[in-house]
């Protein structure tokens, strides 16, 4: 069944309900997925961090981190600077994440040009479309959150906002992270055209995540096009004791 795209209207104008759309700047070629881990855990930081701390956070060789990191810096996707000296020796370089909107961020592009292949393809070529979506976006959101440790209903429904800040919707929570206004729309045109299938695409990648997270994903709901200026997700209060 289509999902319709209701129109709000006063006296004084006729106003289009949902988000907004995201602009982006392709000039560059998308991140890697190693790059893109990286950058994406000095945006979860919030603070400076050194190779030594990405790279045992990560798993990873800090030869391996201080090469991506530079790769990023020259990007403009991150800064760095001298820590404090600690003792002898050199200070060290420590990292942070760029400051800008989620619309410069380059998985952003990564995420558009998936999905809308994606939404071509199903739209072309499945007889339950809405279903064969939804099934996608859960496995794109447990894929998006691998080497995210699982942390109980609370915590797994923040990771989540901020996973949705990422791919550049713009979330806005409340107090409890239950009830999100996703202000922006990566894919808008295509979610207008098609809501049958993209709107069904962002709900599993919600409910991915979630489970891979230790959150609740049955009860997570999306209202496309719901109000004007977002779309409305619901990551209702788990009943699970532990975490919620």
């Amino acid at each position: 069944m289509a999902v319709p795209i209701p129109v709000f209207t006063t006296l004084a104008s006729v106003e289009i309900l949902g988000p907004a759309p995201v602009r982006h700047d392709r000039g560059e070629a998308p991140l890697s997925a190693q790059r893109g881990r990286i950058l994406e855990q000095l945006q979860r930081a919030g603070a400076t961090s050194t190779v030594g701390e990405l790279a045992t956070q990560l798993g990873l060789h800090a030869n391996t981190v201080r090469e991506h990191l530079e790769a990023l810096v020259v990007r403009g996707l991150a800064s760095r600077e001298l820590a404090p000296a600690a003792g002898r020796g050199r200070p060290a370089w420590s990292y942070a994440a760029a400051s800008g909107h989620p619309e410069s961020d380059l998985r952003v592009c990564d995420y558009v040009g998936l999905a809308t292949a994606l939404a071509g393809q199903i739209v072309g070529t499945r007889t339950n479309p809405e279903a064969d979506a939804l099934a996608a976006g859960e496995a794109w959101g447990r894929t998006l959150t691998e080497g995210i440790p699982a942390s109980g209903p609370a915590q797994a429904r923040r990771s989540v906002i901020g996973l949705l800040a990422e791919l550049g919707f713009d979330p806005e929570a409340d107090a409890r992270a239950t009830t999100v206004r996703l202000r922006r729309c990566p894919l808008l045109d295509a979610a207008r055209a098609h809501p049958d299938v993209v709107c069904p695409v962002h709900l599993g990648i919600v409910r991915g995540a979630l489970a891979a997270l230790g959150g609740d994903p049955e009860r997570a709901t999306l209202l496309p096009f719901s109000e004007p200026g977002a779309c409305r997700l619901h990551l209702h209060v788990s009943t699970r004791p532990s975490g919620a």
